[in-house]
C-alpha cells in the first residue's frame, strides 16, 4: 500500500531543528534593534557630555597684556625712585652751587640720570616691546682737564631730558598703578584695552624723552667716525710713501752716488771701467726716475689733473692684466677731491680684478645721477668676493663712507662680480 503525501504545509523536518533560512528576517530585526540602542546611548552620552573630551582651559588675558599690566604696576615704584633722586640731586646741587662742589654734584647727577634712563629703556624694551636707540655717550675733550669735563657734562641735553622724564612721571605713575590695580579686581574684562591705552602713553614718553636727541646727534657721531677714518687713511698713506721712498728711490740714489764716486776714482786709472760704471749709474737714474713717477702717480697722477677722469682711467686700465672697457659719461668735471677719490677707487678695484678675479674681461662705467657720482666696475671672474673679511674692499668701503659715499657689492659664487660705488657730486667751484 502506497503512502499518501502529507496534506499539511509542514514537512517531516518541521520542528525545533528546522533550517535557519526561514528565521533570517527575525535576526535582521534584532540587529536593527541593537543598533538603535547604541545610537540612543551615544545620543544620551552626547547630551550628558560624558563622551567628549573638554577643551583645555584658556587664560582670560594674553601674555602681552600681562607684560603691559606689569609695566603699569612697576611705574609707581620706579617713578617714586626717579622723582626722589631728581629732587635730592637738584636740592643738593643748587645749595652747594655757592661752593666749589656744587657744579660737580650737578654734573655727576646728570650722569646718574643717564643711567636711570638706560634702565627705563630696558624696562620698556622688555615689557612694552619699544626699542629705542641708546644715546651716544658724552664725548669729553682729550687732555682737556677738569673744567672742560665739567662744562661738557653740564650742557649734556640727554642727561637733562632724562632728568625731566624722572621728574614729571610721578603723577602718571600713581594714576597708572591705581587704575591697573583696581581693574584687576573690579574691571578685568576691560583690562586689556585699559592696559593698551595707558601703555601707549608710556611708549610715547619713552620715545620722546629717552631717545637720542635728534638726527643731528647721530650725524655728529657719524662725522666723528668719518674723521677718524680719514685721519687713519692719511696716516697710512704717509707711511706708505715714506716706505716706498726709503726702500725704492732712496736706495737707488744711494747706489748711484756710490757708483759715481767709484767711477770718479777710476777715471784716470781705468777709463773703460769708469765708463761702464757711468753707464750703470745712468741705468740706476732711469730706474729711480721711473719709481719716482710711480710714486707721484700714487699720490696724484698728473694726467688726472691735466685731462680729467676719462683719460686717467684709460691710462690706469691699460696697466690692468685684464682687458678693460672704460665708459665715462660726465658732462663736466667734478671737484678735484671727488675726482681723486673716484680715480683711486677704480684703480684699487682694477687691482683686485687683476689679482683675485680670474676674469677674462672687465668694464668700468662712470656717470652722474642728480647729485651723485656713480662708479661701476664689472668683471666675469669667479665671484665670491666679500666685504666682511678684512680685505681691501672693507677698507675701500670705509674710505668711501668717510666722504658720504657708498659701496655695494654683488658677487655670487661663479660670477660675475659687480661693484657699484657712489660719491657725492661737487662742482669744482665748491672745492
Amino acid at each position: 500500500m502506497t503512502a499518501s503525501p502529507p496534506t499539511s504545509g509542514r514537512t517531516a523536518h518541521d520542528g525545533p531543528h528546522a533550517p535557519h533560512a526561514p528565521r533570517a528576517p527575525h535576526a535582521a530585526g534584532a540587529a536593527r534593534t541593537a543598533g538603535a540602542a547604541r545610537a540612543a546611548r551615544a545620543a544620551r552620552a552626547a547630551v550628558s557630555g560624558d563622551g567628549d573630551r573638554l577643551p583645555p582651559p584658556r587664560a582670560p588675558l594674553g601674555a602681552q597684556t600681562w607684560k603691559e599690566i606689569t609695566h603699569l604696576l612697576l611705574n609707581l615704584p620706579m617713578d617714586i625712585a626717579g622723582f626722589l633722586y631728581v629732587c635730592v640731586w637738584i636740592y643738593c646741587g643748587v645749595l652747594l652751587s655757592v661752593t666749589v662742589v656744587g657744579l660737580p654734584v650737578l654734573a655727576l647727577g646728570l650722569v646718574g640720570c643717564r643711567q636711570f634712563g638706560k634702565a627705563e629703556r630696558a624696562r620698556a624694551r622688555l615689557l612694552l616691546g619699544v626699542r629705542v636707540e641708546e644715546p651716544t655717550p658724552i664725548r669729553h675733550r682729550v687732555h682737556g682737564g677738569f673744567f672742560p669735563w665739567l662744562w661738557t657734562s653740564l650742557k649734556d641735553p640727554v642727561g637733562w631730558r632724562h632728568a625731566l622724564y624722572s621728574f614729571v612721571r610721578l603723577p602718571w605713575g600713581l594714576l597708572t598703578f591705581s587704575v591697573s590695580f583696581v581693574s584687576l579686581f573690579v574691571a578685568w574684562p576691560a583690562l586689556p584695552w585699559l592696559a593698551r591705552g595707558l601703555t601707549h602713553v608710556d611708549r610715547a614718553m619713552v620715545r620722546g624723552l629717552l631717545s637720542p636727541s635728534d638726527e643731528l646727534e647721530r650725524r655728529i657721531a657719524e662725522l666723528e667716525s668719518d674723521r677718524r677714518t680719514v685721519a687713519d687713511t692719511a696716516s697710512a698713506d704717509l707711511r706708505r710713501i715714506e716706505r716706498d721712498l726709503h726702500d725704492g728711490a732712496q736706495a737707488r740714489l744711494v747706489a748711484l752716488a756710490m757708483g759715481l764716486g767709484l767711477a770718479r776714482e777710476k777715471l784716470l786709472e781705468d777709463p773703460r771701467a769708469a765708463a761702464r760704471m757711468v753707464d750703470e749709474a745712468h741705468g740706476e737714474v732711469k730706474l729711480a726716475l721711473a719709481e719716482l713717477r710711480d710714486l707721484a702717480r700714487g699720490i696724484h697722477p698728473a694726467i688726472l689733473t691735466d685731462r680729467g677722469l676719462g683719460p686717467a682711467l684709460s691710462n690706469v686700465s691699460a696697466r690692468c692684466t685684464v682687458p678693460v672697457t672704460v665708459s665715462v659719461d660726465l658732462p663736466t668735471r667734478p671737484a678735484p677731491a671727488i675726482e681723486g677719490i673716484a680715480y683711486f677707487t677704480v684703480s684699487e678695484l682694477l687691482q683686485n680684478v687683476s689679482k683675485h678675479s680670474g676674469a677674462a674681461r672687465a668694464s668700468v662705467d662712470l656717470w652722474r645721477t642728480d647729485d651723485r657720482l656713480l662708479i661701476q666696475v664689472t668683471d666675469d671672474g669667479r665671484g665670491g668676493a666679500r666685504t666682511d673679511r678684512g680685505t681691501g674692499l672693507a677698507g675701500l668701503a670705509e674710505r668711501l663712507g668717510s666722504v658720504d659715499g657708498l659701496l655695494d657689492l654683488d658677487s655670487p659664487a661663479g660670477g660675475p662680480t659687480t661693484v657699484t660705488a657712489e660719491l657725492p657730486w661737487r662742482d669744482p667751484a665748491d672745492g
